[in-house]
């Protein structure tokens, strides 16, 4: 029987090829199903980031720590104030409007409510925040690998340009930041119109975001 100048026979050979294709094969397979795995997790976890902002409702905070009661709301501050710029107010799985980030060349869909369906299909605005234009806190949920993919590239001064029924408002960046999953602060109602955009953090580790991505801007143009 002939052998090769390392001693496996051509029987030999075959042999270890073809237990290398099934180990290979068993390997890709295996890869597939944690991947889908790995997204569904990102997915539950950006689910759970807007049930946390529900929950904390009944503690959030103003910038200078007082608590804030439930009638201090985002909804009845907004109600009070009398600038309420939407004669209807969108239906959860509406299309609010778009969200252009000027210098990543990029435009989503805002969609009201923040649910695994809602996210799937662009920016999801939560849907007891102020609604784009309102003097408030505007909150709007994004998942890091499509609709805020990039998002890390925002800087302070970079435009934000959603455009809604109501007009074209443009909000200016004034800080980025990380935050822990729980933290409150995110949602705190504002005396000046912001928009808060949130995403999971870090980036490039799905299925794992202990925290949340921070861009707050305030409105420095309104075309009503």
């Amino acid at each position: 029987m002939k052998r090769n100048n390392r001693g496996f026979s051509p029987k030999a050979l075959r042999f270890m090829m073809f237990w290398l294709l099934i180990v290979l094969g068993i390997t890709g397979v295996l890869s597939s199903v944690t991947s889908l795995w790995l997204q569904t997790k990102s997915s539950e976890s950006m689910k759970y980031e807007v049930v946390d902002f529900s929950a904390a409702r009944d503690r959030l905070f103003d910038f200078s720590g007082r608590q804030l009661t439930q009638s201090d709301s985002l909804i009845g501050k907004n109600d009070s104030a009398g600038d309420m710029l939407y004669e209807t107010l969108p239906k959860e799985g509406d299309v609010i409007g778009t969200l252009k980030m000027v210098s990543l060349n990029k435009t989503v869909k805002i969609i009201q409510g923040t649910s695994r369906t809602q996210l799937k299909k662009g920016a999801g605005h939560y849907i007891n925040s102020a609604l784009p234009g309102e003097i408030d806190n505007c909150v709007i949920s994004g998942h890091r690998e499509t609709a805020f993919l990039g998002i890390g590239k925002l800087v302070v001064g970079d435009s934000l340009v959603v455009t809604t029924s109501a007009g074209v408002f443009t909000y200016q960046v004034v800080e980025t930041r990380i935050v822990a999953a729980d933290d409150t602060t995110v949602i705190v109602p504002s005396d000046i119109a912001m928009l808060t955009l949130t995403t999971c953090y870090p980036f490039n580790t799905p299925g794992y975001s202990p925290d949340r991505y921070i861009v707050s801007a305030i409105l420095i143009e309104s075309n009503e």
